[in-house]
């Protein structure tokens, strides 16, 4: 049974920031159609207070601006706004999986409600945008992750991944973060990034944004830990 997903209210955007917090995808391991039919039920982009959903959101948008998105994906569901029923509340969808237990099949869950007009003309002019960025011409993209170290245990480290994710440019996407105990009560920080080969240099950006002034303050050094060809 196809997940069902509500964007129309808070509850439905917390369920699915939820659903989004391991998953880069609405629904398997590369963005598809699925991530096109609920990235099209926005009529704006999501709250930054939605840190999951926000993250996703923006990986849509630029690569609708880059390449578009061609893969099929297992088929989502995209209701309105009206209500967010109790059931979705209680039981998240689950869609990454190989294997649907049976007894799930019957429980769709849903995120989103009833659409209003301005939300069908907005959901349309998406769809619009979509088909028409289907034919950009596509770029060699990769998945980089990054060890970024501190000076020291005092290092605020929420001040110094809000000073890493500042580093914005054409070609560049921030994805998931995490922090990693190295010892002596030091953290480091992991964090996934997004780039257009023909536009990012990885090498630039450590040398001359990351570990230089004003992020320095912040970063003692930083790492390639994996360079994979998207």
């Amino acid at each position: 049974m196809a997940p069902t997903f509500y964007v129309g209210s808070e509850a439905g955007l917390k369920k699915l920031d939820e659903y989004l917090l391991s998953r880069s995808y609405i629904t398997g391991y590369q963005a598809s159609k699925d991530d096109l039919t609920v990235h099209a039920a926005f009529t704006k982009p999501p709250s930054p207070q939605y840190v999951n959903v926000s993250r996703w959101f923006t990986h849509i948008d630029a690569l609708l601006r880059i390449s578009g998105v061609s893969a099929e994906g297992s088929g989502v569901v995209v209701e309105g706004s009206a209500s967010f029923p109790e059931e979705a509340i209680a039981t998240p969808p689950i869609a990454d999986t190989k294997v649907v237990a049976d007894e799930d099949e019957d429980s769709d869950v849903d995120l989103f409600g009833e659409e209003t007009e301005e939300e069908k003309k907005a959901a349309e002019e998406r769809a619009a945008a979509v088909k028409a960025s289907g034919k950009k011409k596509e770029y060699g993209k990769s998945s980089v992750l990054l060890d970024v170290k501190p000076w020291d245990d005092e290092t605020d480290m929420q001040k110094l991944e809000e000073a890493v994710r500042s580093v914005q440019m054409e070609g560049l996407l921030w994805g998931a973060s995490k922090l990693v105990p190295v010892g002596y009560g030091i953290k480091k920080l992991q964090i996934m990034m997004t780039i257009v080969d023909d536009l990012v240099s990885v090498d630039t950006i450590i040398e001359e944004r990351l570990t230089a002034e004003p992020i320095n303050e912040y970063v003692q050094s930083c790492d390639i830990v994996a360079f994979n060809k998207i």
